[in-house]
């Protein structure tokens, strides 16, 4: 183990700008250059140094179009140590007292994007609902699919969701994703992904610009509603 570049890979991770600017980039999208300096709140030239260092430690891919740049996670594995951190950071916060959490934490904290796959209390009320049809296990951080799953999942309109063999055979198909707000578990993965590009394929999410944060439309809150059920829909809608 080459302590020398985890020394590096956490130095880089313990600069404000650099974090939010892989913050910037938890939702799966790419951005560029210029949107990642104004989201580290820094200057373009700064920014791009600071991405050169990301890139450069394989933290960041960088793609061509056109004229353009743009940079994103260099994997799902970039994206599930940020989680983590998230996670450290919010247990290791100092208790607020009698603070109001503001319509945009609210919005995060209801449905977010966490890289590819869905977070908060939506997310971790799909996977109770998957884990409760008996569609999916978990087992420590390990998850698979059951021969239910692709039935269970029919019910959203999701055809052969339990084929594994097919997609990036590189990455985990299902596993379990500790969620930093609801301090549970939300599926991630090849599933998880393909859950979240079914719900905003169908109009059931909505990205919000600017925010990691999902705004489940009306359309949304009967499919999703019906296929929760009650007690999973009420997990969804109290804060």
């Amino acid at each position: 183990m080459n302590t020398n570049q985890i020394a590096r890979i956490a130095s880089l991770l313990g600069e404000p700008a650099r974090t939010a600017m892989l913050l910037g980039l938890m939702d799966g999208r790419s951005l560029t250059a210029h949107e990642l300096a104004r989201a580290g709140n820094v200057s373009a030239q700064t920014g791009s140094r600071h991405l050169a260092q990301l890139v450069d430690a394989g933290l960041l891919r960088v793609e061509q179009r056109g004229r353009h740049r743009y940079h994103r996670l260099a994997s799902p594995d970039v994206a599930k140590v940020l989680e983590g951190i998230m996670q450290l950071a919010t247990r290791q916060a100092p208790p607020r007292r009698a603070v109001v959490p503001s319509p945009k934490d609210a919005a995060m904290r209801t449905a977010r994007t966490c890289y590819d796959h869905i977070a908060g209390r939506l997310g971790v009320a799909m996977s109770d609902r998957l884990l409760a049809d008996g569609a999916v296990v978990f087992e420590g951080e390990a998850g698979h699919v059951t021969e239910r799953a692709s039935a269970v999942l029919e019910r959203m309109g999701i055809v052969s969701a339990g084929a594994q063999a097919s997609g990036d055979t590189k990455r985990t198909y299902c596993r379990p994703c500790l969620d930093w707000s609801e301090r549970r578990s939300h599926v991630a993965g090849q599933l998880g992904a393909m859950i979240c590009t079914h719900c905003l394929d169908r109009g059931w999410l909505l990205r919000r610009a600017g925010t990691r944060a999902l705004d489940i439309t009306p359309k949304g809150a009967v499919a999703l509603r019906e296929w929760l059920g009650h007690e999973g829909w009420r997990q969804v809608a109290s804060p």
